[in-house]
Protein backbone atom coordinates (compact mmCIF):
# COMPACT_ATOMS: atom_id res chain seq x y z
CA UNK A 1 0.00 0.00 0.00
CA UNK A 2 1.65 3.59 -0.70
CA UNK A 3 2.06 5.81 2.05
CA UNK A 4 -0.62 8.39 1.20
CA UNK A 5 -3.19 5.85 0.48
CA UNK A 6 -2.58 4.48 3.72
CA UNK A 7 -2.93 7.37 5.46
CA UNK A 8 -5.89 8.32 3.35
CA UNK A 9 -8.05 4.95 4.18
CA UNK A 10 -7.46 5.96 7.87
CA UNK A 11 -8.57 9.31 7.55
CA UNK A 12 -11.25 7.96 6.10
CA UNK A 13 -12.46 6.00 9.02
CA UNK A 14 -11.50 2.80 7.58
CA UNK A 15 -8.50 0.53 8.23
CA UNK A 16 -5.82 0.46 5.89
CA UNK A 17 -3.06 -2.68 6.08
CA UNK A 18 -0.61 -1.02 8.89
CA UNK A 19 -1.43 1.86 11.29
CA UNK A 20 0.19 5.15 9.35
CA UNK A 21 2.45 7.08 11.63
CA UNK A 22 4.65 10.25 11.76
CA UNK A 23 7.66 11.41 13.98
CA UNK A 24 9.87 14.03 13.87
CA UNK A 25 13.34 14.84 15.66
CA UNK A 26 15.41 17.51 17.43
CA UNK A 27 18.40 18.06 15.65
CA UNK A 28 20.62 15.92 18.53
CA UNK A 29 18.11 13.12 18.04
CA UNK A 30 18.35 12.81 14.59
CA UNK A 31 22.74 13.10 14.89
CA UNK A 32 22.13 10.29 17.05
CA UNK A 33 20.11 8.01 14.72
CA UNK A 34 22.40 9.34 11.66
CA UNK A 35 25.63 8.18 13.97
CA UNK A 36 24.01 4.75 15.07
CA UNK A 37 23.27 3.80 10.99
CA UNK A 38 26.70 5.45 9.82
CA UNK A 39 25.21 7.50 7.50
CA UNK A 40 27.37 10.71 8.52
CA UNK A 41 26.37 13.89 6.79
CA UNK A 42 25.16 16.65 8.57
CA UNK A 43 22.07 18.46 6.80
CA UNK A 44 20.32 21.35 7.03
CA UNK A 45 17.53 20.21 9.70
CA UNK A 46 13.97 22.22 11.06
CA UNK A 47 11.91 19.65 12.60
CA UNK A 48 8.57 21.79 11.31
CA UNK A 49 9.64 21.22 7.67
CA UNK A 50 11.58 23.26 5.05
CA UNK A 51 15.12 21.72 6.27
CA UNK A 52 14.09 18.49 8.20
CA UNK A 53 15.45 15.04 7.11
CA UNK A 54 13.10 13.49 4.75
CA UNK A 55 15.84 11.07 4.23
CA UNK A 56 15.44 9.67 7.78
CA UNK A 57 12.02 10.34 7.76
CA UNK A 58 11.22 7.78 4.81
CA UNK A 59 14.52 5.39 5.04
CA UNK A 60 11.90 4.76 8.28
CA UNK A 61 9.30 3.98 6.61
CA UNK A 62 6.89 7.24 7.94
CA UNK A 63 4.02 7.97 5.62
CA UNK A 64 3.75 11.97 5.98
CA UNK A 65 6.28 14.38 4.88
CA UNK A 66 5.79 18.11 6.22
CA UNK A 67 6.61 20.90 4.67
CA UNK A 68 6.26 24.19 6.36
CA UNK A 69 5.57 28.50 5.96
CA UNK A 70 5.57 30.38 8.85
CA UNK A 71 7.29 31.52 11.77
CA UNK A 72 7.73 28.36 13.64
CA UNK A 73 10.68 27.79 11.03
CA UNK A 74 12.79 30.17 12.58
CA UNK A 75 12.80 27.82 15.64
CA UNK A 76 16.23 26.73 14.56
CA UNK A 77 18.23 29.57 14.08
CA UNK A 78 22.39 30.27 13.64
CA UNK A 79 24.00 31.21 16.68
CA UNK A 80 23.28 31.06 20.40
CA UNK A 81 21.56 34.24 19.98
CA UNK A 82 19.57 35.64 16.99
CA UNK A 83 16.96 37.78 15.32
CA UNK A 84 14.58 36.14 13.34
CA UNK A 85 12.51 38.16 10.36
CA UNK A 86 9.52 38.78 11.97
CA UNK A 87 11.90 40.74 15.16
CA UNK A 88 11.68 38.11 17.59
CA UNK A 89 14.72 37.69 19.51
CA UNK A 90 15.70 34.01 20.21
CA UNK A 91 18.28 32.38 22.81
CA UNK A 92 19.75 28.68 22.80
CA UNK A 93 19.06 26.93 26.44
CA UNK A 94 21.19 23.60 26.77
CA UNK A 95 19.60 21.12 28.47
CA UNK A 96 21.67 17.75 29.85
CA UNK A 97 20.65 14.06 29.47
CA UNK A 98 22.01 10.86 29.70
CA UNK A 99 23.09 10.90 25.96
CA UNK A 100 24.51 14.10 25.65
CA UNK A 101 23.75 17.78 26.24
CA UNK A 102 20.48 19.28 23.93
CA UNK A 103 19.54 22.26 22.70
CA UNK A 104 16.29 24.28 22.72
CA UNK A 105 15.46 27.94 21.14
CA UNK A 106 13.47 30.03 23.12
CA UNK A 107 11.98 34.04 22.04
CA UNK A 108 13.68 36.33 24.40
CA UNK A 109 13.03 39.19 22.56
CA UNK A 110 9.35 41.01 21.66
CA UNK A 111 9.71 43.38 18.80
CA UNK A 112 5.86 44.61 19.86
CA UNK A 113 6.34 44.89 23.89
CA UNK A 114 5.96 48.41 23.28
CA UNK A 115 2.76 48.78 21.98
CA UNK A 116 3.82 52.14 19.94
CA UNK A 117 5.66 49.91 17.88
CA UNK A 118 2.89 48.81 16.33
CA UNK A 119 2.28 51.58 14.36
CA UNK A 120 5.71 51.21 12.04
CA UNK A 121 5.55 47.25 12.33
CA UNK A 122 6.59 45.32 9.00
CA UNK A 123 5.76 41.98 8.93
CA UNK A 124 7.27 39.61 6.31
CA UNK A 125 5.47 38.49 2.89
CA UNK A 126 4.20 35.46 2.64
CA UNK A 127 3.82 35.78 -0.93
CA UNK A 128 7.65 35.55 -1.56
CA UNK A 129 7.77 32.37 -4.13
CA UNK A 130 11.32 31.04 -2.10
CA UNK A 131 9.11 30.27 0.31
CA UNK A 132 7.65 27.40 -1.31
CA UNK A 133 10.32 26.06 -3.09
CA UNK A 134 10.52 23.32 -0.70
CA UNK A 135 6.55 22.64 -0.78
CA UNK A 136 7.32 22.70 -5.00
CA UNK A 137 10.04 20.13 -4.38
CA UNK A 138 8.78 17.67 -2.01
CA UNK A 139 5.34 17.71 -4.18
CA UNK A 140 6.86 16.93 -7.60
CA UNK A 141 9.26 14.41 -6.19
CA UNK A 142 7.18 12.42 -3.58
CA UNK A 143 3.36 13.62 -3.91
CA UNK A 144 2.87 10.49 -5.75
CA UNK A 145 3.96 8.15 -3.10
CA UNK A 146 3.49 10.17 0.56
CA UNK A 147 0.69 12.10 2.34
CA UNK A 148 1.92 15.83 2.40
CA UNK A 149 1.42 18.27 5.05
CA UNK A 150 1.54 21.92 4.48
CA UNK A 151 2.24 23.17 7.89
CA UNK A 152 1.49 26.96 9.06
CA UNK A 153 1.80 25.92 13.34
CA UNK A 154 1.65 28.79 15.79
CA UNK A 155 -0.78 30.13 13.61
CA UNK A 156 -1.54 33.18 15.55
CA UNK A 157 -1.77 32.84 19.60
CA UNK A 158 1.40 31.54 19.54
CA UNK A 159 3.58 34.17 17.25
CA UNK A 160 1.34 36.92 18.36
CA UNK A 161 2.84 36.54 22.16
CA UNK A 162 6.32 36.03 20.77
CA UNK A 163 6.07 39.46 18.96
CA UNK A 164 4.48 40.85 21.86
CA UNK A 165 5.29 38.95 24.80
CA UNK A 166 2.80 36.00 26.63
CA UNK A 167 2.09 37.73 29.94
CA UNK A 168 1.47 41.45 28.26
CA UNK A 169 -0.73 39.82 25.26
CA UNK A 170 -2.60 37.96 27.94
CA UNK A 171 -3.48 41.39 29.80
CA UNK A 172 -4.10 42.75 26.07
CA UNK A 173 -6.72 40.35 26.14
CA UNK A 174 -8.63 42.16 29.26
CA UNK A 175 -7.44 45.18 29.13
CA UNK A 176 -7.03 46.26 25.47
CA UNK A 177 -8.66 43.64 23.22
CA UNK A 178 -8.60 46.53 19.97
CA UNK A 179 -4.72 45.86 20.67
CA UNK A 180 -5.04 42.11 20.83
CA UNK A 181 -6.67 42.26 17.86
CA UNK A 182 -4.21 44.47 15.51
CA UNK A 183 -2.00 41.95 17.27
CA UNK A 184 -3.36 39.00 16.84
CA UNK A 185 -4.31 39.76 12.86
CA UNK A 186 -0.52 40.06 11.99
CA UNK A 187 0.02 36.39 12.18
CA UNK A 188 -3.24 35.25 10.87
CA UNK A 189 -2.76 36.84 8.13
CA UNK A 190 0.16 36.05 7.21
CA UNK A 191 -0.47 32.13 7.78
CA UNK A 192 -4.04 32.63 5.75
CA UNK A 193 -2.18 33.34 2.55
CA UNK A 194 0.78 30.25 3.16
CA UNK A 195 -2.20 27.83 4.48
CA UNK A 196 -4.11 29.16 0.89
CA UNK A 197 -0.77 28.82 -1.20
CA UNK A 198 -0.10 25.66 -0.18
CA UNK A 199 -3.53 24.03 -0.53
CA UNK A 200 -3.59 25.81 -3.76
CA UNK A 201 -0.15 23.69 -4.94
CA UNK A 202 -1.77 20.19 -3.81
CA UNK A 203 -0.61 19.54 -0.47
CA UNK A 204 -2.81 16.96 1.19
CA UNK A 205 -3.09 18.32 4.27
CA UNK A 206 -3.09 22.13 6.19
CA UNK A 207 -1.32 21.75 9.34
CA UNK A 208 -2.63 24.85 12.05
CA UNK A 209 -2.64 25.47 15.02
CA UNK A 210 -1.81 27.01 18.53
CA UNK A 211 -1.04 25.76 22.10
CA UNK A 212 -3.60 26.68 24.47
CA UNK A 213 -3.57 24.25 26.39
CA UNK A 214 -1.66 23.05 29.46
CA UNK A 215 -1.42 19.66 31.55
CA UNK A 216 -4.87 19.79 33.50
CA UNK A 217 -6.93 22.80 31.43
CA UNK A 218 -6.78 25.42 29.15
CA UNK A 219 -3.76 27.83 29.02
CA UNK A 220 -6.46 30.51 28.12
CA UNK A 221 -9.91 30.61 28.59
CA UNK A 222 -12.50 28.64 26.75
CA UNK A 223 -14.21 32.17 26.59
CA UNK A 224 -11.29 33.73 25.32
CA UNK A 225 -10.57 31.62 22.91
CA UNK A 226 -14.00 31.53 21.14
CA UNK A 227 -13.18 35.86 21.00
CA UNK A 228 -9.87 35.66 19.57
CA UNK A 229 -8.95 32.66 18.16
CA UNK A 230 -11.95 30.59 17.14
CA UNK A 231 -13.26 33.19 14.46
CA UNK A 232 -9.97 33.38 12.59
CA UNK A 233 -8.91 29.35 12.26
CA UNK A 234 -12.73 28.85 11.66
CA UNK A 235 -11.95 31.37 8.50
CA UNK A 236 -8.68 29.55 7.77
CA UNK A 237 -10.15 26.31 7.25
CA UNK A 238 -12.66 27.21 5.30
CA UNK A 239 -10.81 29.92 2.97
CA UNK A 240 -8.31 26.53 2.50
CA UNK A 241 -11.04 24.28 1.80
CA UNK A 242 -12.61 26.56 -0.84
CA UNK A 243 -9.19 26.34 -2.38
CA UNK A 244 -9.39 22.40 -2.81
CA UNK A 245 -12.40 21.20 -0.80
CA UNK A 246 -10.15 17.79 -0.92
CA UNK A 247 -7.81 19.05 1.76
CA UNK A 248 -7.46 18.15 5.25
CA UNK A 249 -7.31 20.30 8.43
CA UNK A 250 -4.87 19.12 11.38
CA UNK A 251 -4.93 21.50 14.28
CA UNK A 252 -2.20 21.64 16.96
CA UNK A 253 -2.34 22.31 20.25
CA UNK A 254 -0.80 20.70 23.48
CA UNK A 255 -2.28 20.26 27.03
CA UNK A 256 -5.78 19.22 27.94
CA UNK A 257 -8.33 21.08 25.56
CA UNK A 258 -11.86 19.24 26.25
CA UNK A 259 -13.35 22.51 26.23
CA UNK A 260 -13.11 23.23 22.89
CA UNK A 261 -13.15 20.19 21.39
CA UNK A 262 -17.32 20.24 19.98
CA UNK A 263 -16.37 23.60 18.71
CA UNK A 264 -13.41 22.72 16.53
CA UNK A 265 -15.31 19.85 14.93
CA UNK A 266 -18.40 22.95 14.52
CA UNK A 267 -15.57 24.90 12.59
CA UNK A 268 -14.72 21.64 10.60
CA UNK A 269 -11.55 20.10 11.79
CA UNK A 270 -10.69 16.93 10.61
CA UNK A 271 -7.52 16.13 12.72
CA UNK A 272 -6.86 16.91 16.18
CA UNK A 273 -3.01 16.74 17.07
CA UNK A 274 -0.93 15.43 19.28
CA UNK A 275 -3.36 13.84 21.87
CA UNK A 276 -0.92 13.89 24.40
CA UNK A 277 -2.04 11.32 26.83
CA UNK A 278 -0.52 12.78 30.08
CA UNK A 279 -2.97 15.32 29.80
CA UNK A 280 -6.01 14.07 27.93
CA UNK A 281 -7.33 10.43 27.80
CA UNK A 282 -7.05 9.42 23.83
CA UNK A 283 -9.37 6.47 24.22
CA UNK A 284 -12.55 8.77 25.76
CA UNK A 285 -11.60 11.37 22.89
CA UNK A 286 -12.40 8.23 20.50
CA UNK A 287 -15.28 7.48 22.08
CA UNK A 288 -16.83 10.63 22.32
CA UNK A 289 -15.27 12.39 19.16
CA UNK A 290 -13.86 9.71 16.93
CA UNK A 291 -17.53 9.56 14.40
CA UNK A 292 -16.00 13.40 14.06
CA UNK A 293 -12.61 13.61 14.18
CA UNK A 294 -9.33 11.93 13.63
CA UNK A 295 -6.55 11.71 15.38
CA UNK A 296 -2.78 12.52 14.70
CA UNK A 297 -0.36 11.66 17.63
CA UNK A 298 -0.93 9.46 21.27
CA UNK A 299 2.79 8.54 21.96
CA UNK A 300 3.80 9.56 25.17
CA UNK A 301 6.72 11.76 25.00
CA UNK A 302 6.21 13.31 28.51
CA UNK A 303 7.22 9.29 29.73
CA UNK A 304 6.80 6.43 27.69
CA UNK A 305 9.54 7.08 24.91
CA UNK A 306 12.18 8.91 27.35
CA UNK A 307 11.62 7.22 30.35
CA UNK A 308 9.96 3.73 30.00
CA UNK A 309 11.10 0.64 28.40
CA UNK A 310 11.36 -1.05 24.98
CA UNK A 311 8.39 -3.12 26.40
CA UNK A 312 6.24 -0.22 27.53
CA UNK A 313 6.88 1.16 24.40
CA UNK A 314 5.27 -1.79 22.37
CA UNK A 315 2.40 -2.09 24.61
CA UNK A 316 1.39 1.44 24.12
CA UNK A 317 1.77 1.11 20.35
CA UNK A 318 -0.67 -1.55 20.49
CA UNK A 319 -3.24 0.00 22.86
CA UNK A 320 -3.53 3.13 21.05
CA UNK A 321 -4.11 1.33 17.55
CA UNK A 322 -6.22 -1.16 18.99
CA UNK A 323 -8.49 1.63 21.14
CA UNK A 324 -8.22 4.81 18.95
CA UNK A 325 -7.15 3.33 15.63
CA UNK A 326 -10.05 0.33 15.75
CA UNK A 327 -11.21 1.34 12.80
CA UNK A 328 -9.04 3.75 11.62
CA UNK A 329 -9.14 7.42 12.13
CA UNK A 330 -5.23 7.20 13.79
CA UNK A 331 -2.28 8.61 12.61
CA UNK A 332 0.65 7.33 15.51
CA UNK A 333 2.99 9.61 16.17
CA UNK A 334 5.11 10.85 19.34
CA UNK A 335 3.43 13.78 20.79
CA UNK A 336 6.92 16.01 20.12
CA UNK A 337 10.21 16.03 18.83
CA UNK A 338 12.03 13.20 19.55
CA UNK A 339 14.34 14.35 21.84
CA UNK A 340 17.77 13.79 23.01
CA UNK A 341 16.55 11.98 26.11
CA UNK A 342 15.05 8.74 24.29
CA UNK A 343 16.68 6.31 24.42
CA UNK A 344 17.36 4.15 21.04
CA UNK A 345 16.01 1.17 22.13
CA UNK A 346 12.90 3.06 22.59
CA UNK A 347 12.51 4.24 19.24
CA UNK A 348 13.44 0.79 17.43
CA UNK A 349 10.72 -0.43 19.49
CA UNK A 350 7.90 1.86 18.21
CA UNK A 351 9.38 1.23 14.67
CA UNK A 352 8.59 -2.17 14.98
CA UNK A 353 5.57 -2.16 16.49
CA UNK A 354 3.84 0.58 14.36
CA UNK A 355 5.58 -1.25 11.23
CA UNK A 356 5.54 -4.49 12.20
CA UNK A 357 9.23 -4.83 10.88
CA UNK A 358 12.43 -5.78 12.35
CA UNK A 359 14.84 -3.18 12.24
CA UNK A 360 18.56 -3.59 11.90
CA UNK A 361 19.93 -0.03 12.63
CA UNK A 362 23.49 -1.38 11.50
CA UNK A 363 22.34 -2.12 7.66
CA UNK A 364 19.22 0.38 7.73
CA UNK A 365 20.95 3.40 5.11
CA UNK A 366 17.79 5.99 4.02
CA UNK A 367 18.48 7.87 0.64
CA UNK A 368 18.94 11.36 0.45
CA UNK A 369 15.90 13.48 -0.67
Amino acid sequence: MRHRDRVAEALSHSKPDRCPWQASFTPEFAGRLRGEMGSGGSLAHNPHGGGNPYDLEMGFDQDILITSVGWANSYYGEGDEYVDEWGVGWQSVAYATPFGVGHYTEPRGHPLADAGALARYQPPDPSRPELYADAHRLIAQHGDEYWIVGSTVTTIFETAWAMRGLEQLMTDFIEDPDLADAILDIPYKYHLIAAETLAGMGVDMIWIGDDVGQQHGMLISPRHWRRFLKPRMANIIDRVKAVNPAVKVAYHTDGCVYAIIPELIEIGLDVLNPVQPAAMDPARLKREYGRDLCFWGSIDEQHTMPFGRPGDVRREVAERIKTVGSDGGLILAPTHHLQLDTPLDNFWALLEAVTGRSWAPDVLRPSPI
